[in-house]
Formats: C-alpha cells, structure tokens, sequence
C-alpha cells in the first residue's frame, strides 16, 4: 500500500484521469472529493464488499454505484471556499 501525506486543498492523481482531493479535515474525519471518467465506480469500501457479496447496499435500496455526471459540483469547485459553502447551504454536497 502506498501512504501519501496531503494537506487540505491538495490532492493526488491516479492514473492521470482520477483525481482525489482533500476537501475537508475535521478532527479524525477526512472529506474527499473524487473526479473520475463516468466508467469508472466510486463506492465506499463497505458498500463496494456488499456489492462483491452480491448483497444490496442496505442503506440505500437499489444502489449500483455513482453517476459522477450527476454530482453538483466538481472536486475543483469544492476546493474553492464560496462553491462548498453553496453546497452546504443548498445541500448540494455528496458523501462519500
């Protein structure tokens, strides 16, 4: 496993075309924000060993992964204060 140290508003690149910022750091709780082509699944480590298991995800019914089309703002727009900010107030932001 490589282990890599960023700092908020930094990020690492996987691949050239995946993209995984540091968003958020609030005591021992990382917020990232992942920009990926639309072919490729982002899913949580949890969620995704349901999916290997062939269980559904329990917390969300008929979940197979995340359009990355369909998330409000880009990494790049998190990263800028104002954007996140609009996020939180409209609840426009994903968790992942």
């Amino acid at each position: 496993m490589l282990v890599l140290s960023r700092m908020r508003n930094e990020s690492i690149r996987i691949g050239g075309n995946i993209r995984v910022a540091i968003v958020e750091i609030q005591g021992n709780k990382v917020r990232l924000g992942i920009t990926a082509p639309r072919d490729v699944s982002v899913h949580r480590e949890e969620n995704q060993q349901l999916i290997d298991a062939g269980e559904p995800d329990r917390k969300a019914p008929g979940f197979t992964g995340l359009d990355m089309s369909e998330l409000p703002l880009s990494a790049e727009q998190m990263l800028d204060g104002a954007a996140a900010e609009t996020a939180r107030e409209t609840d426009g932001e994903v968790t992942l």
